[in-house]
């Protein structure tokens, strides 16, 4: 079985690592990554594939940032010769980013098929880019991948055949798990002279938070506030950092201690000794619910409602007064203790094996699709 995956920016290298190495114990498979290069800095690619301890790309396509549309032009245009010359099994997109909507759809214009690796979510959304690309890529997919059971829900109400609909779990909380050692085993806290539980992690990059100076002003407003109560420290985007410069807002929030981008173990030693996280970040969400860390989320709606519901996760307004309330229930709330006991279903660690074994299974059961001339 011949399997290509796609991957582009640094939440899809988190999902793609347990498949990977789950197909790499089976020597009837055969891989090829292929890295669009969406995110192309070391600190934003690069640095992820090494801590994860996966090899790198076999193919990078290179095509940086841009507009919406040009970002996903590009990728169509470099991988098609790419997978014309490979013709895998399978082609298998992750996630909700610019590169697996162009993945899925080089793939089926191409009769090959494809598996999309967390299907299934939907934060009824419009206006999030990501909603638009989980949405055709969930149309295009013959296999469909979901982490939790409102994900079935969600394809089965879009009419997606129940029979391409496969529960594996979270691929997420399989890297968290096997790293998670590691992790804590760096001390990051101890290294940044802070105390267990006893200060604030931040990130913030959707354009919803940080393109209006407005919202980020607010934002920014209620971290200060935050930082005289806990200290705060912000791994900042370089997005949010440009944006920040740009409107001018570099004195607002003083004492919140800012960071360069963060290394995948690095991010997750902070999270798990934190008192609480404050994000507008989808995949912090499912972490900070394994690690039964208060998380609060800067958005109006998710995609992940079973953080909610099952997890660690409430929903905040992007203001201070947001912030403030937020803060309050959270720190009230604390850690929980019943974190593992409480996990959803089949966030066990195991969901890469999962995806393997199904797509091995499906491998001559799925008729080929005719390519689209």
């Amino acid at each position: 079985m011949h399997v290509l995956h796609v991957v582009g920016a640094r939440p899809n290298f988190m999902k793609l690592a347990p498949v990977l190495l789950a197909a790499r114990d089976r020597p009837d498979v055969q891989q090829v990554t292929v890295h669009t290069g969406q995110h192309y800095d070391y600190d934003m690619s690069g640095q992820f594939f090494a801590e994860l301890e996966i090899p790198p790309p076999d193919q990078n396509l290179e095509v940086g940032s841009g507009s919406h549309a040009r970002q996903t032009a590009a990728v169509i245009e470099r991988l098609e010769p790419v997978l014309e010359h490979q013709r895998p099994d399978w082609v298998l997109v992750y996630g909700d980013v610019n590169s697996t909507l162009a993945g899925a759809l080089v793939a089926a214009k191409l009769g090959l098929r494809v598996a999309h690796v967390e299907a299934g979510l939907r934060s009824r959304d419009r206006t999030m880019p990501e909603e638009i690309n989980r949405l055709l890529t969930d149309r295009l997919a013959d296999l469909l991948f979901t982490p939790s059971r409102d994900a079935d829900a969600n394809l089965l109400a879009d009419g997606i055949p129940a029979e391409r609909i496969r529960f594996v779990g979270n691929v997420m909380v399989d890297t968290l798990l096997r790293l998670r050692p590691r992790a804590r085993a760096l001390a990051m806290h101890r290294r940044l002279g802070l105390a267990e539980r006893r200060y604030a992690f931040v990130t913030l990059h959707r354009p919803s938070n940080v393109d209006r100076r407005e919202t980020l002003g607010e934002l920014l407003a209620g971290l200060e506030e935050l930082a005289a109560t806990i200290p705060v420290v912000f791994p900042i985007h370089p997005r949010t950092r440009a944006r920040i410069q740009e409107m001018g807002l570099n004195r607002l929030a003083p004492s919140v201690r800012l960071l360069s981008p963060l290394g995948y173990l690095e991010a997750l030693s902070l999270v798990e000794c934190s008192a609480l996280v404050l994000t507008d970040s989808g995949g912090l969400q499912e972490e900070t619910t394994v690690l039964g860390v208060p998380c609060l989320t800067a958005r109006p709606n998710t995609e992940r409602p079973v953080t909610i519901t099952e997890g660690t996760n409430r929903l905040i307004h992007s203001t201070r007064e947001g912030i403030r309330e937020g803060v309050a229930a959270a720190l009230a709330m604390g850690h929980r203790a019943d974190a593992e006991a409480r996990r959803p279903p089949l966030w066990d660690g195991r969901a890469g094996y999962r995806i393997v074994a199904a797509l091995a299974e499906e491998a001559g059961g799925l008729p080929k699709r005719a390519a689209v001339s």
